[in-house]
């Protein structure tokens, strides 16, 4: 049986959300960040018609478009949002998987068996705007990867079917850039030999292509052929995300502790970036020499980035450790995940700090999370290891 699967991407979701509750935005330039040293979060399509884009500094896209109305942004309406919609499509469809704070793939195979499919994805789409007030475009195809490409051709509110012997005449043309996994560096070494169409990249030799690019090489040549058989993994949050540390011998060594605290945070928020989440409460536990064991949190606002979580569990821990007895074992909990697909708490940080974490996490991907860090945690990380 041939498949069918959605792809649904909530078009300029902050932006539209932010119109939701002041209408006085339709139809303005509005771009969603941080201050006048942050990067552009997202943007309206007002805005992007004067060149402004996504993680560009604000002050560049201002000099771009100087009528822009810059909003700060709001996690936890736009997660509120992203739940409402989430439940309509649970509500109707047989699987579901939530890629992102705006995205849903949905397996609808066999649907068309009692009614076309692409008229229950366009009945579907259409309820979504209705209950939500939130615009939305969508493709349908055979796989995951066409769906998602035809979605952003979509683009904005529109809908689009792609069949199986239609998917190599709609990718041939399209810029490789427009296949997922395929990243910036990607496309400037391919670009540089003159691969800049889907069709080139398709016809070349597979194993050329892993040569050039190494081990992802076979993956972007099946998703430039139309290939993909990944499944729609039923979707389900993670409630939270925690390590602990048990001490060999009982320490009061109090640098060591907040070395060891630093080191911790570190490894979870980029496990948090890595999996695209976002924390809004954080949970420091102590347990002492004899065994009582204690916790203390507090509420943050959505963020993943190592300095925002790690002064908080620094707070936290000069305020729970009073008694000044020796420390067993030390963890650290970051609990209310929010799906997004911020590498960092955008509508806060500079775009120095944003380059910075970039940065940092491309080392981690490459050589692993424990190559890279701060001083401290890195330093005292090390000694826990000997």
């Amino acid at each position: 049986m041939e498949r069918a699967i959605v792809h649904m991407d909530l078009d300029t979701f902050f932006v539209s959300c932010e119109r939701l509750n002041n209408s006085k935005l339709s139809g303005m330039p509005v771009i969603i960040g941080g201050g006048e040293r942050g990067v552009v979060a997202s943007c309206s399509y007002e805005a992007r018609y004067f060149g402004v884009r996504s993680a560009m500094p604000i002050k560049m896209a201002l000099r771009l478009c100087p009528e822009a109305k810059v909003i700060k942004g709001d996690m936890e309406m736009y997660s509120r949002l992203s739940r409402t919609v989430t439940e309509i499509i649970e509500e109707k469809a047989p699987v579901v998987e939530k890629a992102s704070i705006d995205e849903h793939y949905l397996d609808i195979t066999g649907m068309d068996k009692f009614f076309g499919a692409y008229q229950w994805t366009e009945e579907l789409s259409t309820a979504i705007t209705k209950h939500s007030g939130l615009p939305i475009s969508f493709a349908l195809s055979v796989n995951k990867t066409v769906a998602k490409i035809g979605t952003g051709e979509a683009k904005p509110k529109g809908k689009k079917e792609i069949q199986q012997l239609s998917v190599r005449s709609f990718l041939n043309p399209l810029s490789i850039k427009k296949i997922p996994m395929l990243g910036d560096a990607t496309f400037q070494l391919l670009s540089r030999i003159g691969i800049r169409q889907i069709y080139t990249l398709a016809d070349m030799p597979v194993e050329v292509l892993q040569q050039m690019i190494g081990k992802n090489g076979r993956e972007i040549w099946k998703k430039a052929n139309g290939i993909d058989h990944s499944p729609v993994e039923p979707y389900s949050e993670r409630k939270s995300i925690s390590t602990e540390h048990t001490f060999g011998m009982d320490t009061i060594d109090i640098p060591k502790l907040r070395g060891l605290i630093t080191g911790m945070v570190e490894k979870l928020a980029y496990q948090l970036r890595a999996e695209q989440w976002l924390t809004s409460t954080v949970v420091i536990k102590i347990r002492y020499a004899n065994f009582d064991t204690e916790t203390r949190q507090c509420r943050v606002s959505y963020t993943s980035a190592d300095h925002t979580l790690s002064q908080t569990v620094m707070d936290l821990f000069d305020k729970l450790y009073n008694r000044r007895m020796r420390i067993r074992l030390i963890g650290v909990r970051f609990t209310n995940l929010v799906r997004g697909s911020l590498q960092i708490n955008i509508f806060e940080d500079t775009q120095e700090m944003v380059s910075l974490y970039q940065a940092m996490d491309k080392i981690k991907n490459r050589f692993g999370a424990d190559k890279v860090g701060r001083a401290s945690g890195f330093r005292f990380a090390a000694k826990e290891d000997q």
